[in-house]
């Protein structure tokens, strides 16, 4: 089994997401399968959560998701992570997945319900977002952003208006149907 790297844009649900596969994929397949949150492997690994390098600077932040990503290729046990939404701008880290035996999955929705979610969010807009005309700014990136996003995933699920239960089943099924 190769690993599974969640991918999507902020709130698309990967890390509950991630945590019910990661428990769908040891008990269906009866093998070790730990969950990974690459922005709390960032804290591990630097002491700062990814909002504190990303105020520091983008290119801090960049570099610590970049070395987290290539970290997990020296994991030798089985795994679910969950990417930070912004992985796709990130050059490095990208670069980085390529070289991991992992099956990247976009969790797909709409820059409407991803806007809900972080307008609503307790902690607040991300330093990126925090501009003139945050929805726009937030429209215009999430669309750029989808677009790579399905170009770069080798499994694309529309995850509006599901629950992330029903979202890692489909993960399974669509994982299933390529062994």
């Amino acid at each position: 089994m190769s690993n599974i790297f969640l991918t999507g844009p902020k709130h698309s649900g990967k890390t509950t997401t991630g945590k019910i596969l990661a428990g769908l994929v040891r008990s269906s397949l009866n093998c070790a399968c730990k969950f990974i949150d690459i922005d709390k492997l960032i804290f591990q690994r630097t002491g700062k959560s990814p909002r504190e390098l990303f105020l520091e600077s983008a290119e801090i932040f960049q570099k610590a998701e970049a070395e987290a990503v290539k970290s997990l290729a020296a994991d030798n046990q089985k795994y679910v992570a969950a990417a930070g939404g912004g992985i796709i701008d990130n050059s490095d880290a990208i670069a980085a997945l390529k070289n991991i035996d992992a099956i990247v999955v976009y969790l797909d929705v709409s820059a409407e319900c991803a806007w809900s979610r972080i307008a609503g969010s307790p902690s607040g807009l991300p330093p990126f977002l925090q501009t003139e005309n945050p929805m726009e700014t937030h429209r215009v990136l999430h669309e750029r952003r989808a677009a790579e996003y399905s170009r770069f995933a080798d499994i694309l699920i529309k995850a509006e208006g599901k629950t992330p239960a029903n979202i890692a089943m489909e993960i399974k099924e669509e994982l299933a149907n390529r062994l």
